[in-house]
């Protein structure tokens, strides 16, 4: 059997599942995906979102909470108490992996594959199963969740907090594609997939059940049944808002939060992106 076969099968076998068993499967997936060899998400053009998920890659970081026992992790003897599964420890890349890592309370998780020349300002946080390409740049306080999947030379400016999508195992986690700029404070949740070259303003939330205004091409863009939101290539979008219709949001002239794509990536938002170069 192969390991998704094993994996899939402990899965289903659910707590009844040997525990050694799903242990060392879990401990071999989770070697794959921390060397970039396996992932909770890859790119498929056959898909309308141009992603498909691999389900038995989220079943078996599941195997891994399911059958790992809490342990005592404190660190600093006992300074800093902390208490957590023994199958999750923290990822040490090494000099050698090209990596920084910051001083200042970053944490990445074993599990993660974080690619050279990333760089991770403090205190962020990867957790299991994530996937962050070469080049990219995780700010102070950004959150990148369990198997979202960003691509190369992303900016995830601070504050931003990437969702991460274990269950249901079948729903795609959040995409960031290649040379996004994920402004600050901004919130991708619910599988969402932001296309290559994207610019996220800060104080946006995109989310699966969050309709996106789409300015220059005249269209509201919503997700199918059972598909993300997905931001077209190179747009840009900013926090805004639309009139409330009915009820007293009428006669009170409220308003509701909305994105708004003002525009498409041109050279001169190029121009304004590159500063980020300046800092690694």
């Amino acid at each position: 059997m192969t390991l998704a076969d094993t994996i899939a099968d402990l899965f289903a076998q659910g707590e009844r599942a040997d525990k050694s068993a799903a242990r060392a499967a879990f401990l071999e997936l989770q070697q794959q995906l921390g060397r970039g060899e396996a992932r909770a998400a890859e790119p498929d053009a056959a898909s309308p979102t141009g992603w498909r998920v691999n389900t038995w890659v989220k079943q078996g970081i599941l195997l891994g909470f399911r059958f790992g026992d809490t342990v005592d992790v404190s660190a600093d003897h006992g300074r800093w108490p902390f208490y957590d599964k023994d199958t999750l420890p923290l990822k040490k890349p090494g000099v050698s992996a090209g990596v920084r890592i910051v001083p200042g309370g970053s944490t990445i998780r074993e599990g993660a594959f974080v690619d050279r020349s990333v760089v991770c300002m403090p205190p962020m946080y990867v957790n299991i199963g994530a996937y962050i390409g070469e080049g990219s740049l995780v700010d102070s306080h950004a959150l990148v969740g369990s198997c979202a999947q960003i691509g190369s030379r992303v900016h995830l400016s601070a504050g931003a907090q990437i969702g991460g999508v274990i269950e249901p195992v079948g729903a795609l986690p959040v995409i960031i594609e290649d040379d996004v700029l994920v402004g600050g404070n901004t919130g991708v949740y619910e599988g969402a997939v932001i296309k290559k070259r994207a610019v996220i303003a800060a104080g946006v939330v995109l989310t699966a059940s969050t309709p996106l205004y789409d300015l220059p091409r005249g269209v509201i863009i919503k997700p199918a049944v059972g598909q993300p939101l997905v931001v077209p290539e190179g747009a840009v979008v900013v926090p805004g808002s639309r009139a409330v219709t009915v009820g007293a949001g009428k006669d009170w002239q409220l308003s509701l939060a909305t994105p708004v794509i003002v525009k498409y990536r041109d050279d001169r938002t190029d121009t304004r992106t590159e500063l980020e170069t300046w800092i690694r």
